[in-house]
């Protein structure tokens, strides 16, 4: 549709604040069809109706795997100790897996870095509750800045006592992309013929591993060992485009897994959220297509068409997150050609408006001069999404959008954390998944900043 074209005549920021009203009207009349609509507090959310895939032992799991990366966090007013660093909302977390477990979900996927070390205790505790064998649990051997086998293995034995398990179902080797990492994390420490052993067994069910890194590697490590699954990130934004983390699509990565039948876990069907809150034209587009769905439905279904996939994982912060994934797999309705046509259509928005692929993943943290950077791309790319991003000095809108970004910056990440207090060290680099230049895009964002501080 033509901004110009519009009967109305709203603009820009007009237009925005009615695809927020439809989406609203959506989430409070839509029922929990296939279209995937938006959810609110008081619809019905359905049971039973969970759709399922099968792994390579022909477990049956649930198509929506709950990921405990983004779990509910207490605020510091609310911590009974300040110096207690564990800030997991426990409570919020076993009322969310008592809500998943009784929608279907019976996936839950975990590591020992997750939320500052917490999320295994956080995922054993509110798992305890329920029979061991009425669930399957995904974790990782993160020993991406403990390589020794001695710091392994301490990692390895700690989750089975965080995890309160005697075995678990999925485990991987977790985030390599290169030969050099490869070697250093898994070969030369002898840790990969400890976890083939270790599936021999059974405290391992299934072994597996997870991608962030060049192509070549990927090919090679799918090639040289028998994979019982592999976990590569997947949506429709990086399907076609070798943009960020890779050389090589998401598409050719699935591709090659089911050439050598190795069964595929998604991580990241959203991005990071940033595919749930798109920049706005995409939203228009989307909205186009059918105006009941959420952006975040169209993401997770694009995940869920693929049939080598047997599990999309979801970080779900809210019970609306958990509720809205769970309408969209309940039951699950795959693309059509056309849909698939319009995602694609949507990703080249998308990378046409240089959106900074940050999924908030916090791997780059700490940030040794304090940074706040996940911060400081969220807030960044939130306001260029949402249209409300102050690029055109001459608009008539600039500089409400001008002070709007500054004050909204302030308030969501701490002057003495923002961009400008980059030096440009460089070593948060190597620990991006995405492959971000971080200090180019401090850089880059210091820059904007400072030009709409000075006045016009």
């Amino acid at each position: 549709m033509d901004m110009e074209k519009r009967p109305d005549n709203i603009g820009r920021r007009g237009f925005i604040k009615a695809l927020g009203a439809s989406a609203a009207l959506a989430a409070i009349g839509g029922g929990c069809g296939p279209s995937g609509g938006a959810t609110a507090a008081n619809r019905f959310v359905p049971t039973g109706e969970m759709a399922y895939r099968t792994d390579k032992l022909g477990n049956k799991i649930s198509l929506l795997g709950f990921g405990m990366m983004r779990l509910p966090r207490v605020s510091r007013a609310h911590k009974e100790s300040l110096a207690d660093i564990n800030d997991i909302d426990q409570d919020e977390v076993n009322r969310q897996v008592e809500y998943a477990i009784k929608h279907g979900v019976n996936f839950f996927d975990t590591s020992p870095v997750y939320v500052k070390g917490f999320s295994e205790k956080a995922t054993g505790i509110a798992l305890s509750r329920y029979p061991r064998s009425s669930y399957y649990l995904s974790s990782k051997l993160s020993n991406q800045r403990a390589r020794s086998r001695e710091e392994s293995l301490r990692i390895y034995h700690k989750q089975f006592e965080d995890l309160q398990t005697d075995y678990i179902d999925h485990y991987f080797i977790h985030s390599v992309g290169s030969h050099e990492n490869w070697k250093e994390r898994y070969i030369d420490n002898g840790m990969l013929d400890f976890l083939l052993k270790e599936r021999e067994a059974g405290r391992i069910r299934q072994l597996g591993w997870s991608f962030h890194g060049d192509g070549a590697f990927y090919e090679y490590l799918m090639k040289e060992y028998d994979w019982d699954f592999v976990m590569v990130q997947l949506n429709y934004f990086d399907w076609d485009l070798a943009v960020g983390r890779a050389n090589m699509s998401a598409r050719r990565q699935y591709e090659i897994a089911v050439e050598r039948n190795v069964p595929v876990m998604i991580m990241e069907p959203l991005l990071g959220g940033r595919l749930a809150m798109p920049h706005y034209k995409v939203r228009e587009r989307m909205m186009q297509a059918d105006p009941a769905a959420t952006a975040a439905s169209w993401a997770m279904r694009f995940a869920g068409s693929l049939p080598n996939v047997f599990t999309v994982l979801s970080g779900m912060t809210f019970m609306e997150h958990l509720e809205e994934n769970v309408c969209t797999y309940s039951p699950f309705k795959a693309l059509d050609d056309k849909e698939n046509a319009m995602l694609v259509d949507v990703a080249r928005i998308m990378l046409e408006n240089h959106n900074i692929v940050c999924t908030e993943c916090q791997y780059c943290m700490p940030c040794p001069y304090g940074i706040d950077i996940p911060a400081v791309f969220t807030h960044f790319t939130r306001s260029m999404n949402e249209g409300n991003f102050p690029d055109d000095a001459q608009s008539p809108d600039y500089r409400r959008a001008r002070r709007a970004y500054l004050v909204g910056l302030d308030r969501s990440v701490s002057p003495v954390r923002q961009a400008n207090r980059c030096i440009g060290c460089r070593k948060c680099v190597p620990e991006c998944p995405q492959r971000i230049d971080i200090p180019l895009e401090m850089q880059r964002i210091d820059k904007f900043v400072e030009s709409l501080k000075v006045e016009v």
